[in-house]
């Protein structure tokens, strides 16, 4: 079982993943509307990692005889003025999912559970990816500035996208 402490960043931490699909999809949605499918994609693909980490933390807190409670979730962002906008946005929100993460380890690491601290590792280790993923996209944003064609390959290059 886990201890309250714990059992309450879980929940936290579930409602967080789900309100980072919520705005993977909100991204998703700006980006059709600005007929930038390619991007458009890979928000949506984002957002079902996203999902996928809640359950896997959903599953946990049940395996470990523990209830889930779902709070809330905020409207996110719906409006942005580019594409660099957009995953700067992205970008800052895997550092904040990231910083959440060490505190949840931090936090087991003081309640002496072991487990939650096994099972949290690969959060740790995912969060790294997240956040080269998006950095690497901003900075190609960046270096192609305003340049239609720049955008439209970046474009088509996150089209190919799929899924984990």
């Amino acid at each position: 079982m886990l201890s309250p402490k714990v059992h309450g960043a879980l929940n936290q931490q579930i409602n967080a993943e789900l309100a980072s699909e919520y705005l993977y999809l909100s991204m998703a949605a700006y980006f059709e509307s600005q007929d930038l499918k390619g991007m458009a994609h890979w928000m949506v693909v984002q957002a079902g990692e996203e999902h996928q980490h809640a359950m896997r933390i959903f599953d946990y807190v049940n395996d470990r005889n523990s209830r889930v409670n779902l709070s809330a979730i905020e409207s996110p962002k719906a409006e942005w003025t580019s594409a660099l906008e957009v995953f700067t946005d992205a970008y800052a929100h895997e550092v904040k999912i990231s910083a959440m993460i060490n505190e949840l380890m931090n936090l087991v690491a003081m309640e002496r559970d072991g487990a939650s601290h096994d099972f949290l590792e690969w959060f740790a280790r995912e969060q790294v990816e997240e956040e080269a993923s998006a950095q690497l996209i901003v900075s190609q944003l960046k270096r192609v500035g305003d340049s239609g064609v720049g955008l439209h390959l970046i474009d088509q290059q996150l089209g190919q996208r799929g899924a984990k």
